[in-house]
């Protein structure tokens, strides 16, 4: 058995996927004790949040400040707002107006900002141009000449006693606050979704029940498989014929059609993540019966097992005892595939909207149809949904490695 590690661990590929798997089962345990909460808990107004960190203005302006005079705030502060598509815009407005830009870039702000104080005029109304285009260039023209109006912003209270608004203090552009003296800032690594979670949160305990469907989805499916094909292969005869008759109906009716129409059955009250996982078990165990029957047929008249035979020892001693051990390799990696099969059919499950629950757990299929559901994809809000392909796609990857080292550690005859 120590041998048998030892050469597990030789494996590069194994080693590799392994230490994948493990950094992930890590996060999730270390995470949650560092950002306790509800992963399903709404902290936002229901918009996509960018990612970032995340203070709250209204303890800002009571904080303490301190006067830094940076010299590129002022170009930062200009730049931050002009956008590429504000800048696009300018050309357009450039390019209606017949100037010639020919030498301008359009990320020289300085060069922009001077062409556009000096040509544009809001009263002019150029042909074809709608209303709201050239409401879109006048509040652009309006944020412009706010950032260069003044360097103080008044603060004012209202007052109940005059009915009116008092000033109560003033920020001017050199005015700043240490983050660490902030009563409220949150960190959001990968922003919120539309529901407003925190993305990173939703993703690690997502990542954790897919990795739970998988392992009850592989657990049961492998369990169905192994007993089969076990019992076919060694008994054959009539036993052999039927068991092969079941699996044969099954493997005719593709897996996730049959998966589909399962779950839709359910409804969706009743699917939990433990239903989900069974149902993914139950209609995913054929092939892994098909390969352990055929491995039991060749290893069914060795010798040991004519001499277990004739000692009279029990079916269930023989199997367990003569048979097993000699497949148990197999069927590890079989549980592997099994794992990560049911981790991606609980995806596209959820994907089609017969995944489990959205109001009792995330998984990471129900991540995807969120962000699907709302156009993460197409209003540019890439933190719904490319962590959780990357999350799939690395656990997918972690799995099929160890299970490629396993089989070049197991398998002569790809053995160096």
């Amino acid at each position: 058995m120590k041998n048998t590690f030892r050469q597990i661990f030789h494996s590069p590929k194994f080693v590799a996927g392994f230490v994948i798997f493990v950094f992930v089962l890590l996060t999730l345990f270390i995470y949650p004790l560092i950002n306790p909460g509800d992963p399903l808990e709404m902290i936002g107004v229901g918009t996509f949040a960018k990612p970032g960190t995340y203070i709250s203005l209204y303890d800002a302006t009571g904080t303490e400040t301190e006067t830094l005079k940076l010299a590129d705030a002022d170009q930062n502060r200009l730049e931050q707002r002009l956008t590429y598509e504000d800048r696009v815009s300018m050309l357009e407005w450039f390019n209606i107006m017949e100037i010639d830009v020919s030498g301008l870039d359009i990320n020289d702000t300085e060069a922009l900002l001077e062409l556009w104080h000096t040509h544009y005029d809001p009263s002019i109304k150029p042909k074809g141009m709608t209303q709201a285009r050239r409401n879109y260039f006048k509040r652009l023209d309006n944020a412009l000449n706010e950032l260069n109006a003044g360097d103080t912003i008044y603060i004012a209270e209202y007052d109940e006693e005059t009915a009116a608004l008092v000033e109560s203090g003033t920020i001017t552009k050199t005015d700043y606050v240490n983050v660490g003296e902030i009563a409220n800032v949150k960190l959001l690594p990968l922003g919120t979704d539309n529901f407003g979670r925190d993305v990173l949160k939703e993703l690690v305990s997502a990542t954790g029940t897919s990795i739970l469907i998988g392992l009850i989805a592989g657990l049961v499916a492998t369990l169905i498989g192994l007993t089969l094909g076990l019992l076919a292969g060694y008994l054959g005869g009539f036993f052999d014929d039927l068991i092969m008759f079941i699996t044969n109906v099954f493997t005719v009716i593709p897996g996730f059609v049959l998966l589909i129409l399962i779950s839709y059955s359910i409804g969706q009250e009743q699917r939990g993540a433990s239903i989900v996982a069974l149902v993914i078990g139950l209609t995913s165990w054929t092939w892994t019966c098909r390969s352990v029957r055929s491995q039991v047929i060749s290893l069914r008249n060795r010798d040991h097992v004519n001499l277990s035979k004739l000692s009279g020892h029990s079916l269930f001693r023989i199997i367990l005892t003569d048979i097993l051990p000699y497949i148990a390799s197999y069927v590890v990696m079989a549980f592997i595939l099994q794992v990560s099969s049911g981790i991606l059919s609980e995806a596209q499950l959820s994907l089609l909207g017969l995944g489990p629950k959205t109001t009792e757990v995330p998984t990471l299929g129900l991540m995807m149809n969120w962000a699907m559901l709302y156009s993460a994809h197409t209003n540019g809000s890439w933190w719904a949904y490319f962590p959780v392909i990357l999350t799939i796609t690395s656990i997918s990857f972690s799995l099929n490695l160890m299970n490629t080292g396993l089989d070049q550690v197991f398998n002569p005859t790809l053995r160096d």
